[in-house]
C-alpha cells in the first residue's frame, strides 16, 4: 500500500496553527519516519501535502510522545461518514458554537467520545 496524501487548499491551510513535517512528527513522537508514515497509512495521523515537499501533520494531533487520544477513532469516523482527507481536517479545525472552540479542541479536552457521536451523525 503506498502513501497517498491530498494537496490541501489554502482556506483550509490557514485554519490549523502549526505543522509538523513527517520527520519532525517521528523525532516527537520518538519513531523511524518509516513508523510515522505507517501511522498514517493506518489512519491514526492525518497529513497533507502543503505547496511542495512531503506530507504534513497538524502540530496540535500530537500530545506529547503520542498521538491525541481520541483522535484516530474520530479519523475513523469521518472516513465511515465519506469524508476525504481535507474535508476531516475541515471538519476538524472548523469553529463550533455549540462546543468549546472546534471539534479538535474538544477532542484536547477530553471530549472525543461526543465528537465521534457528532461525526457518526454527519453519515445520516
Amino acid at each position: 500500500m503506498t502513501l497517498s496524501v491530498a494537496q490541501i487548499d489554502r482556506e483550509t491551510d490557514q485554519l490549523v496553527a502549526e505543522w509538523l513535517t513527517l520527520p519532525e512528527v517521528a523525532a516527537r513522537l520518538d519513531l523511524s519516519i518509516g513508523r510515522a508514515k505507517q501511522l498514517l497509512k493506518d489512519r491514526k495521523l492525518l497529513g497533507v501535502r502543503r505547496g511542495g515537499g512531503g506530507p504534513q501533520v497538524p502540530a496540535v494531533f500530537l500530545d506529547g510522545k503520542d498521538v491525541m487520544k481520541g483522535l484516530p477513532g474520530t479519523l475513523s469516523v469521518l472516513r465511515d461518514s465519506g469524508y476525504d482527507d481535507i474535508e476531516s481536517l475541515r471538519w476538524l479545525f472548523t469553529p463550533d458554537d455549540s462546543l468549546p472552540g472546534s471539534p479538535v479542541d474538544a477532542i484536547r479536552a477530553g471530549r472525543h467520545t461526543e465528537v465521534k457521536r457528532r461525526a457518526q451523525a454527519l453519515a445520516f
